[in-house]
């Protein structure tokens, strides 16, 4: 685990499994290694990115605080595969938000994912493996063919989930992503 946080700390990115498939990740305050991920993928930024941690308090620096109510709501739903948009503390790194308010945030129930960002010390960005637009890579070996030596493939065993992560919004309740 030395050589991932060392590997985090100088901008690399990584593939990982989760729930339902590979995700990409870094160290979320490292613009430039955001980028690198944005390049990989062809994605745009305007579209903001999830974080994935594995407890609450590695994402409170990126989020305004919630109400009770808001804590009970996301407490109901995690850990799991369930992403909720909130908004965003004022020094939230725009990288992260894209053109949007609020950002993008789950307590991961995968034991291998929750490790990564225990191990770390910090929540992962957490982007499905793919091309934009395309399918989600779900085993190490799709993941080294689609990102060669870019990417820091770590190995492991998606979870049992079919689909994505529901999106679900604080705020307004709407779910974005079912």
């Amino acid at each position: 685990m030395r050589a991932l946080r060392q590997h985090l700390k100088n901008g690399g990115v990584i593939a990982y499994p989760t729930e339902s498939c590979f995700g990409l990740g870094c160290d979320p305050r490292n613009r430039d290694a955001v980028k690198k991920i944005l390049r990989l993928k062809k994605r745009p930024q305007a579209k903001g990115l999830i974080l994935v941690a594995a407890h609450v308090r590695q994402l409170r620096p990126y989020l305004k605080p919630l109400s009770p109510e808001q804590q009970q709501r996301t407490q109901s739903t995690w850990p799991g595969p369930h992403t909720w948009l909130i908004p965003a503390a004022a020094n939230c790194p725009a990288w992260l938000t894209g053109k949007h308010h609020s950002i993008a945030v789950r307590i991961t129930a995968h034991r291998v994912a929750a490790q990564l960002c225990r191990e770390a010390g910090m929540a992962l960005v957490s982007t499905s493996a793919n091309m934009s637009g395309g399918k989600a890579s779900r085993t190490t070996r799709e993941c080294a063919r689609l990102f060669g030596s870019r990417v820091m493939v770590l190995p492991g065993i998606i979870g049992k989930q079919r689909k994505p992560s529901t999106i679900q919004d604080i705020v307004s309740g709407k779910v974005i992503r079912a």
